[in-house]
């Protein structure tokens, strides 16, 4: 029988190869390699320093992949600027044979790749987990990272924090909540999710299921190695912009974190919400998304012409 979100695979990189992005394979170690979407005129491998495009680098929460988690962002944004969208390790083509599954292998391993393929500067979009991971980046390579914006994410997962979303959502672990077995299970975490309730057949949740919730071991090890202890945490000194956009009603990770985490963030720090949407507020409000998201990106390059 066919699996139709596999089915619509060729169709959506054909999309993606419109909208000027492809896949491509970097190997980043031996035993370690990621797949990046990335702009066709990177694979050519003629730059030009004229009129360069800013780049933007999409990095996914652990729903899904890459080009899934951000299909209308790249749509929107390729006009204006270089787009790059990784997998993370154990999603996508992406994958490792060493151990570590810290936030910070995963943001080791995406800032070596963007080096390779010649990315000098970027500003790092990270949604979920993707923005934790870009929290990552900014802290350890501020050479690369100049601004981040983050939606429904934290700095670090700390056990506190972890605890209090868990009890709030009525799950036991993490990994019950963002690994489903079921189509039950996988309508569930929409409806935590998603600030209205999304209607799709059993049939093409049962088929996102088993496209989208592969390396489940792995996956399960990534979770566990994302919760730090509370006496671990502090907040680095980012000296990079970084912009908080949020779904208003997000259940997940609330309004009241994101607030808290701006004030820990101070002067560097800015927050937009956006009404009528949660956790997913990019898919369920991408247009809104989108122009906000915009604007944080051009005021970036308007200051720096303004020096």
């Amino acid at each position: 029988m066919v699996n139709y979100v596999a089915a619509l695979r060729p169709k959506l990189h054909g999309l993606m190869k419109m909208a000027g992005v492809k896949p491509y394979t970097v190997e980043i170690e031996p035993g370690t390699v990621m797949n990046f979407w990335v702009p066709l005129e990177t694979l050519k491998k003629k730059p030009t320093k004229k009129g360069e495009k800013p780049v933007v680098v999409l990095v996914h929460g652990f729903f899904s992949d890459g080009i899934l988690t951000w299909l209308f962002q790249v749509v929107a944004l390729t006009k204006k600027y270089s787009v790059y969208i990784p997998d993370l390790l154990f999603f996508g083509g992406s994958i490792t044979d060493k151990t570590d599954r810290s936030p910070s292998f995963q943001a080791e391993c995406l800032v070596a790749g963007l080096r390779k393929l010649g990315v000098e500067r970027c500003t790092v979009v990270g949604f979920s987990y993707g923005g934790m991971v870009a929290f990552k980046m900014a802290e350890h390579h501020a050479d690369l990272v100049e601004a981040v914006v983050v939606s429904g994410s934290v700095i670090e997962m700390t056990d506190s924090i972890s605890d209090t979303m868990l009890q709030n959502l009525g799950y036991s672990s993490s990994s019950e909540m963002l690994l489903p077995t079921s189509v039950k299970d996988l309508k569930a975490l929409l409806s935590v999710a998603a600030q209205k309730k999304l209607w799709f057949p059993d049939r093409l949740h049962k088929d996102f299921l088993e496209v989208m919730f592969t390396n489940r071991k792995e996956r399960a090890e990534l979770l566990e190695g994302l919760v730090i202890s509370n006496k671990d945490t502090k907040v680095p000194n980012f000296p990079q912009k970084i912009h908080l956009l949020w779904g208003e009603n997000d259940q997940i990770f609330n309004l009241k974190l994101a607030q808290n985490m701006k004030a820990q963030l101070r002067e560097n720090a800015s927050f937009q919400g956006i009404l009528k949407a949660g956790h997913l507020v990019h898919l369920e409000r991408p247009s809104v998304y989108n122009r906000y998201l915009k604007q944080f990106l051009a005021s970036l390059h308007t200051n720096k012409a303004q020096k």
